[in-house]
């Protein structure tokens, strides 16, 4: 897909306006703090979801304004499409083509993107919910229906965790706990399955960007860690399987916890470089090189999955990196639309093709 156009109103800092990207990659340049990351999350919104950085839909509204529009042109599925986002009273209001929608996660299907902030260099640092937020993610923008089964296991997980209190309480209640374990280890089996499938791919098309962005000289591979005895090559019925018997066979600690210690809330993914942890043994230029292959790799595996290139946004990428590793950022990316932020002004001149945008208080030129 396509950017063609995006029009803003009353968004964040930004003074209203419209810009129109080029096809291949765009720089966004300027200081700190003038809106360049506003305007990435601005194209992002249009995937359906929330701000990339955290922020809630009201605090997007510029100050002293009742509400933001924001609306894209964009090529997607061999057609010209437009959508509309309107955010009022803290809630947003989307149409897709001109028609009303009931949700902003009906863009899912329509828009694609893959973003890259520094806030996910902890992918590899911080804890494992971060790694299994990054690769639910990127499974629920491929299908709908991997979204609706994560939001299914979750509400199952804290209906069974809840329940667990209550027979702390009431012993009685321990009967009716096999009726949540057979919903949890089914909707837990697809959940695992869909996410090793997605770390195959990973694993194969990040370690290509990586030695590209390298020059040779790492590797990048990925392992899922399971809690319940589960490999690569479990096919879906088998995961459920070992699920249940890892659940059944934790059930006194998770009396004595008073919730779920087993399940794929509980799994991590393991991120090596060069045969090691990349969690205890990679520099800080190591981990965002892992971090922008595993992005670019996401992209790669959408593409694949979807059959439509989604576009690829880089917020401040370029810092901690060498010129050899900007240099392949900036124009060995071939046929996707990229949007990238940047400060230094050497970073804007190293691209050889594209287009350029200035932001200042604001205002995009």
């Amino acid at each position: 897909m396509k950017v063609l156009g995006l029009q803003f109103e009353n968004y964040r800092n930004l003074e209203n306006g419209f810009i129109k990207p080029c096809e291949g990659v765009n720089v966004i340049y300027g200081e700190n703090a003038q809106g360049k990351t506003n305007l990435l999350e601005a194209l992002w919104l249009f995937c359906g979801g929330h701000s990339f950085r955290g922020s809630k839909d009201n605090e997007l509204v510029a100050f002293d304004k009742k509400f933001a529009v924001l609306k894209s042109a964009f090529y997607s599925f061999e057609r010209e499409q437009n959508a509309e986002i309107k955010i009022v009273s803290g809630r947003k209001e989307v149409k897709i083509n001109d028609v009303p929608k009931k949700s902003s996660s009906a863009l899912i299907e329509k828009y694609n993107a893959v973003v890259f902030s520094p806030e996910h260099l902890t992918l590899i640092k911080r804890g494992p919910s971060l790694r299994r937020n990054f690769i639910d993610s990127a499974i629920c923008r491929e299908k709908l229906k991997n979204a609706i089964i994560i939001s299914k296991y979750n509400k199952t997980l804290n209906q069974r965790n809840s329940l667990l209190k209550d027979i702390f309480k009431h012993s009685e209640l321990k009967d009716t706990l096999e009726i949540w374990d057979d919903a949890l280890c089914l909707l837990g089996a697809s959940i695992i399955f869909q996410r090793i499938k997605f770390l195959k791919q990973l694993t194969e098309f990040a370690g290509e960007y990586h030695k590209g962005i390298s020059q040779n000289s790492e590797t990048l591979e990925f392992s899922y860690c399971s809690n319940a005895g589960i490999t690569p090559e479990d096919e879906e019925k088998e995961i459920a399987k070992k699920l249940k018997k890892a659940i059944i066979n934790c059930r006194n600690e998770d009396f004595n916890t008073g919730y779920t210690n087993v399940g794929p809330h509980r799994d991590d993914i393991d991120i090596i470089i060069n045969s090691k942890k990349a969690k205890v043994f990679a520099s800080q230029g190591q981990q965002r090189s892992a971090v922008l292959s595993m992005k670019l790799a996401e992209a790669e595996i959408l593409t694949k999955r979807t059959g439509e290139k989604p576009i690829i946004l880089l917020d401040d990428v370029l810092s901690e990196l060498d010129n050899s590793r900007q240099e392949f950022l900036l124009n060995k990316i071939e046929d996707y639309q990229v949007f990238i932020t940047c400060c230094e002004k050497s970073n804007k001149e190293q691209l050889k093709n594209g287009k350029i945008f200035k932001v200042e208080n604001g205002k995009i030129i």
